[in-house]
């Protein structure tokens, strides 16, 4: 292969047979002086550019005086010489008036060009050999811009960054991105508005920046004798957001993967999360005294009771969420409900005539009665004597409430004449009208989508921590009617 030129825009080669006196030269075996070359001619060794025997530099590079003669009348190159004559350092260098492409040229080369060919300096030939443009990557004819506007191009470039990490920044799925819409925030947590929201969490703060998670617990350090405790801290998640994270996972019942992605944190991480807030909100919002005394519950009485059962403290009723069945017989066989026809666990919750849930027990085993479940909750210990209880006619439990003087408000029994009476039909009418509102206060405690599914049984060490804190949740939704 004939030697050529590597610099850029020069097409010398020994090809070319009108320049006779052009010589070609190797890069230097000196290191030092080699960098020296590679430098001079602005190219870089990589994948387009490589040095090897062929890799040479035409003597229209050096300087005359770069040169010494030889006895014999041969060029050769000094020692040390370095090629300093490029297309970009001086617009008379030869190379420089030989890199034409056909149909491209100015008018200026153009007349350069001609008047080499009358000085019998390029082959007419060689003007119609249509030669390739340089690798765009190595376009070093081209000067920079101005320090100025490379500066203010950055800038710029800085702020775009910055712009678009913001706007990134409001995308995440964080409470903050919610701030102004009420009606999203109702969606994914349950609350009526923002405002609701953050005074709730606002009163959690101080106790819920230092809570310990539940793979924590096992880590509390003796020190000196005291214990330290170690707050519960999620690096990519502040608290506020990680409740936010638990309200979502009980209002719409996303899977923990879910929400692993939205919030871009581990699953392993939601799961401690759950269960950390969950045990956490059962004990902060379970020691409130929702149980009111009589005199508020008079206070706040609506007209509907005051005028048909005044001293109504309470409206019981049951209700049970759906359960994985379990392999063990007699597991199934003590939590599988006759009524439901299914594995269910069964719970027990009061109202008061204002409608706010006052009482939520613990979940039971689906086979347990309604009698039972009202024996076994504690409720009886706080009804006062003379207070009335509201209940569904399923509801025997007029012998436990008659021990401690309270009185039970149910629908009539049909009588052994087979019909009701106008006064039965008018009290059965009366109370279905007011003990309804048990039945909506329930149904908005299952609006915690959480339940809407067969519970697994990996949720039941946390299941009477998720149904109490969803029970008392709903009280911040406001008033029934």
């Amino acid at each position: 292969m004939p030697p050529h030129c590597c610099v850029p825009k020069c097409t010398s080669s020994k090809r070319k047979k009108s320049y006779t006196g052009q010589t070609f030269h190797r890069f230097p075996k000196d290191h030092v002086l080699c960098r020296e070359w590679i430098h001079k001619i602005r190219r870089d060794p990589g994948r387009h550019f490589k040095i090897h025997g062929d890799t040479k530099v035409c003597s229209d590079h050096f300087k005359e005086e770069s040169f010494l003669k030889t006895l014999v009348g041969m060029r050769k190159l000094k020692k040390g010489a370095v090629p300093t004559l490029f297309a970009w350092t001086d617009s008379t260098v030869r190379p420089a008036r030989r890199s034409i492409v056909r149909g491209t040229t100015s008018n200026a080369t153009t007349a350069v060009v001609e008047e080499d060919v009358q000085q019998g300096d390029v082959n007419s030939n060689e003007l119609s050999t249509e030669t390739a443009p340089p690798h765009p990557d190595h376009d070093y004819a081209e000067l920079p811009p101005p320090l100025e506007e490379q500066l203010k191009e950055a800038h710029k470039m800085i702020n775009d960054q910055a712009e678009l990490i913001a706007r990134l920044q409001t995308k995440r799925f964080l409470l903050s991105r919610f701030q102004g819409d009420d009606k999203n925030i109702m969606f994914f947590t349950g609350f009526p508005d923002y405002n609701t929201l953050k005074a709730v969490f606002m009163a959690l703060q101080p106790t819920a920046e230092n809570m310990v998670g539940w793979s924590q617990a096992q880590r509390i350090r003796q020190a000196d004798g005291e214990i330290v405790r170690q707050g519960f801290s999620i690096p990519k998640l502040a608290v506020i957001d990680q409740f936010f994270l638990f309200l979502c996972r009980l209002r719409q019942g996303f899977p923990e993967q879910d929400l692993a992605v939205r919030f871009d944190v581990s699953q392993s991480t939601v799961s401690r999360i759950c269960v950390t807030w969950a045990n956490y909100l059962q004990f902060m919002l379970g020691s409130l005294p929702i149980w009111p005394s009589r005199e508020t519950v008079n206070e706040l009485m609506p007209p509907c009771f005051q005028s048909t059962f005044p001293l109504t403290r309470v409206i019981l009723d049951c209700t049970e969420i759906h359960v994985q069945r379990p392999s063990s017989k007699v597991l199934n066989s003590e939590i599988y409900s006759h009524y439901k026809g299914n594995t269910t666990f069964k719970g027990l919750v009061g109202i008061s005539p204002s409608g706010l849930v006052t009482f939520v027990s613990d979940l039971y085993t689906g086979s347990i009665s309604d009698k039972e479940i009202t024996r076994e909750s504690g409720i009886l210990c706080l009804l006062e004597e003379g207070d009335e209880v509201m209940a569904d006619k399923g509801f025997l439990i007029k012998d436990l409430l008659t021990e401690i003087n309270v009185s039970l408000v149910i629908p009539p029994f049909l009588g052994p004449s087979g019909h009701f009476s106008q006064e039965e039909v008018r009290q059965t009418q009366a109370i279905a009208r007011l003990r309804i509102h048990v039945e909506r206060a329930i149904r908005r405690i299952k609006e915690y989508h959480i339940f809407d599914t067969v519970l697994p049984m990996t949720l039941v060490g946390s299941v009477n921590q998720l149904w109490t804190v969803c029970a008392l949740l709903s009280n911040f939704q406001g008033p029934l009617f």
